[in-house]
């Protein structure tokens, strides 16, 4: 029977590992954080009531006010793999002689196929920003065809500095999530980032300082939620509202990198999935 211990600075420590070790993003680490801290706050009352006192007992309750609560398959999964993820840690490294979550069961989501644009959808999304002149409308010219010829995600994309984008070589470095890795792109597409470096970007500019790469109306980075907006607007303009969600294009790049005769483990390595489970669900 494993004893319980206070969790606090274990999740702390798990937390240090995962940024520095593995190199995840600010977004995945406090999903991490708030799954873990719900999770011993659980174990802390229950400690408090003297009744339960192993990590296994403790799991088992903690399941079963996931299901009380009646959060969503995904969200239960989640919370689950995140307990997962920790308790291997701690085994792992020797502060655990068991791991309580070896025989735990992850709740069983079903996996939707991902939605993509076709060709001449994209193109009716792109001639939105297209019909106007404003600094604005090129750089979200630019955003969408960066973002669809390379599968960034949103978040990668608005994270993006100028010095990311090498045109030099035709690639962006990409090191803002838990996978650092470069993403060729073709001339046309560097011509079109030279100008709107050497122009439009500068109408948007306030201070010489910022580094950003897309900029909002008041010259500062432009936000994902500031991002969504945009192309949900453009989306509704294009008669493509409900086709389009933050990921489609990201969706749509690796789909139409398949279809050109990329191998699985290249667009593994492209969209940056750990793994290749999640690169396979294109190929459906």
């Amino acid at each position: 029977m494993l004893e319980y211990m206070p969790m606090k600075q274990d999740i702390a420590a798990f937390l240090e590992y995962l940024a520095k070790e593995k190199g995840y993003s600010q977004n995945t680490l406090a999903a991490y954080r708030n799954d873990l801290s719900q999770m011993a706050a659980f174990f802390e009352a229950e400690r408090i009531k003297g009744i339960i006192k192993s990590y296994d007992e403790l799991l088992k309750s903690y399941l079963l006010k996931l299901r009380e609560k009646k959060y969503s398959l995904a969200t239960a999964a989640r919370k689950v793999a995140s307990a997962k993820s920790f308790f291997k840690f701690m085994f792992e490294s020797g502060k655990l002689r068991e791991n309580p979550t070896r025989n735990l069961l992850s709740p069983q989501v079903s996996k939707h196929s991902p939605k993509f644009l076709s060709q001449s959808e994209y193109q009716r999304l792109l001639a939105e920003p297209a019909k106007l002149s404003t600094p604005e409308s090129k750089r979200d010219e630019v955003m969408l065809e960066l973002l669809y010829a390379t599968g960034l995600r949103v978040s990668e994309i608005v994270a993006l500095n100028i010095k990311d984008i090498d045109l030099e070589q035709n690639c962006v470095h990409c090191a803002h999530s838990s996978s650092k890795r470069r993403i060729p792109f073709d001339r046309r597409l560097s011509r079109l980032l030279k100008s709107f470096l050497e122009s439009d970007r500068l109408d948007l500019l306030f201070y010489e300082g910022e580094e950003s790469l897309f900029l909002n109306r008041r010259g500062k980075r432009l936000t994902r939620q500031g991002f969504w907006q945009i192309v949900k607007n453009y989306a509704s303009k294009a008669g493509l509202a409900g086709k389009i969600t933050p990921h489609t294009l990201r969706h749509s790049f690796a789909r139409h990198e398949l279809q050109t005769g990329v191998d699985l483990h290249s667009l593994q390595q492209l969209l940056g999935h750990a793994y290749i489970s999640s690169t396979r669900v294109y190929k459906r």
